[in-house]
């Protein structure tokens, strides 16, 4: 499985750039399964995996089991497994949670990829048999994480430090904002039991007309009601009413969208998503091991 980067330092890419950041290659394979390994690297690793897969292959063969065809979908976005008639994703290995890629030099057809799950935070083994395209779908694989590596550095990566900023700002104007509607209850009670004092101990039948009561501050209560109605318009009809907060606001505090670590700015995410962009900060400072050699670019922004 072990073999020296030098046979492929000196190859070109497979694909274009545009063709790996706004498509997709497809390639075809056999899918022989994947299983839990204990280290993120390592050709040993992989090749404990292999001999085991195959050996369940091998079993289920003689069962009359066939392997599986899935359809590979590679691209920055990572590496989808599917089934190829329905379409229907399998799995869906995003790359920066790729740690190591590799094929057999015995057995053109075998390649095999550590990827470390999104739930359980294992790592697993996928291992395929694609007919001797492995060293290509390899090349492939290490050219998609490279540029998603640029594309990281040059978007979400650079700003990590100014999102975490961002994200502790929203955070406490979401406190502030709580903390004042629950003043403006206890102002609103307050003001209550002082307009109940002072009616009970008015003297009775001596109860004329007044303006409405003012607060210790001299100034007319707030009251919700006030402001869902407004004085007509000089032609006796209403003004249309005005729009509350709550529907100016469509989705954040802010109206973030989506969030997508390769196409976002400063303020454009959710308060959530900074762990996202610290597992993919950790996945690309692991980089990705081809063959023994740890496919990686420039270290990461020392404000990362």
């Amino acid at each position: 499985m072990n073999r020296a980067f030098s046979r492929k330092k000196d190859k070109t890419w497979m694909h274009t750039p545009e063709a790996l950041s706004k498509h997709y290659i497809p390639y075809n394979a056999k899918f022989l399964g994947s299983t839990e390994v204990e280290q993120p690297k390592g050709t040993e690793v992989v090749r404990d995996a292999v001999r085991k897969l195959k050996f369940a292959r091998h079993i289920k063969k003689s069962e009359g089991q066939k392997i599986p065809k899935v359809e590979l979908q590679i691209s920055i976005y990572g590496v989808k497994i599917l089934e190829p008639k329905t379409k229907e994703v399998q799995h869906n290995c995003q790359l920066h949670r790729i740690s190591f890629c590799a094929d057999d030099k015995t057995d053109k057809r075998i390649f095999t990829f550590i990827c470390k799950d999104s739930e359980s935070n294992k790592h697993l083994c996928y291992v395929f048999d694609s007919e001797k395209c492995a060293e290509e779908i390899t090349l492939t694989i290490g050219q998609a994480f490279n540029l998603a590596y640029r594309k990281f550095l040059e978007s979400g990566g650079k700003d990590v430090e100014t999102r975490k900023q961002i994200a502790g700002l929203q955070k406490r104007i979401q406190d502030l904002e709580t903390e004042n509607v629950e003043l403006k209850h206890k102002v609103q009670d307050l003001e209550n039991q002082l307009r109940i004092t002072q009616v009970s101990t008015s003297p009775a039948g001596n109860v004329t007309p007044k303006s409405p009561s003012t607060d210790i501050f001299d100034m007319i209560p707030f009251s919700p009601v006030s402001h869902q109605s407004s004085p007509p318009t000089p032609n006796g009809t209403q003004p249309p009413p005005v729009p509350s907060r709550a529907t100016e606001i469509k989705r954040d505090l802010f109206g973030a969208e989506p969030f997508d670590p390769f196409n976002c700015g400063a303020g454009d995410f959710p308060p959530d998503i900074q762990s996202k962009l610290d597992e993919m900060q950790e996945g690309f400072k692991m980089g990705l091991t081809l063959e023994g050699t740890v496919f990686c670019l420039d270290p990461l922004d020392s404000r990362c």
